[in-house]
């Protein structure tokens, strides 16, 4: 339930267009809906500016096609985390409108495209090629957001003439979210190089020593570049919605 559609119910039973108790029955399940498996927070969409996003990872197919049929149902995009190609065709099954994304793991039914809004552009940086299936979880997820995104991808440290010939446009965005594998310096380079809010996402991707990504997030975590802010492991999604608090800092989650 979003605040445009609370508008539209109020304004038809002002109008008359609406009996009262169909508009109650409409919001009956405004604070969040039982399932028995699950409660759907319905609420959040208010609260937040964002909908609730459903994580795909140990949820069943017919788990998945369930809770993206109520929140279809209640006027919102349903976003699904962490989808895979599998268990996407088994929940397109029962949710035929769902649109599946494989190079994000992510299927989502957009009811309501976001209308852009916030300060400026958020960019997506990857450091290399294996780290942009986060980074399309993070871009795309901030799309859906209701933000501006622009990609900036292959520009790790190995080869950092790649980065530096895209300082203007660094600089020009309103946040970046930088997201790297092996050791996961290049978070640590791009906060040490422009005056933007940084947002480090360390990815699983690397050899042995990487331990599934715990390397590149001590490194983060002890960047020497004051001020870069750090996310969990592939939490591409994570960093998106901090991006988008961000980039709202004083819009709020009602007027943007």
């Amino acid at each position: 339930m979003t605040e445009k559609k609370i508008s539209e119910i109020l304004a038809a039973v002002a109008a008359g267009r609406l009996e009262v108790p169909t508009a109650l029955e409409r919001l009956r399940h405004l604070g969040f809906e039982d399932l028995g498996f699950a409660r759907l927070d319905h609420h959040r969409t208010l609260r937040r500016g964002v909908p609730e996003v459903v994580f795909g990872t140990g949820k069943s197919a017919a788990q998945i096609a369930a809770i993206g049929k109520r929140i279809v149902a209640s006027g919102v995009n349903l976003i699904v985390t962490r989808l895979d190609a599998a268990k996407a065709r088994a929940v397109k099954r029962q949710l035929r409108a769902l649109d599946y994304r494989a190079d994000a793991q992510i299927g989502m039914v957009v009811r309501e495209p976001a209308a852009p809004s916030g300060h400026g552009t958020i960019m997506i940086v990857s450091a290399g090629t294996s780290d942009i299936p986060v980074a399309e979880e993070a871009a795309l997820c901030a799309e859906l957001f209701g933000n501006r995104v622009e990609r900036l991808y292959d520009v790790g440290v190995a080869g950092l003439h790649r980065l530096t010939a895209s300082l203007a446009a660094l600089e020009n965005a309103s946040v970046l979210i930088v997201v790297a594998g092996m050791e996961g310096a290049l978070p640590s380079v791009v906060a040490g190089l422009v005056a933007v809010p940084v947002i480090a996402v360390p990815t699983s991707v690397g050899y042995g020593t990487s331990f599934g990504g715990l390397a590149a997030l001590l490194g983060m975590l002890n960047s020497c570049a004051g001020g870069m802010t750090v996310v969990n492991i592939d939490n591409g999604f994570g960093a998106a919605l901090a991006a988008t608090m961000i980039n709202r800092v004083g819009i709020g989650p009602g007027r943007h």
